[in-house]
């Protein structure tokens, strides 16, 4: 992974999309030595967001297993509740 500073990146803005897009690096910004953004390839993205959906899923599985066993307050008792 590269590091380099925001400025230089703005100064060679398609230079640095360049090797993104076409190298598949992948480019931390940073600036005062602080990391702030990462650019990477269109590809780790969408792997990124479809391992966040997987693991949304296996929460989601895991809370219904959770209420099949202990059971679950209806909806409109919840609203009632809440005063909604």
């Amino acid at each position: 992974m590269v590091r380099k500073p925001v400025s230089e990146a703005r100064y060679d803005l398609a230079e640095t999309l360049n090797r993104v897009r076409y190298k598949g690096e992948r480019i931390v910004l940073h600036r005062h030595g602080k990391d702030v953004a990462a650019l990477v390839p269109v590809e780790d993205l969408e792997l990124l967001e479809e391992l966040e959906d997987r693991i949304d899923l296996d929460s989601a599985r895991e809370a219904l297993k959770e209420a099949e066993k202990e059971g679950a307050i209806p909806w409109k008792e919840v609203k009632k509740k809440l005063g909604l």
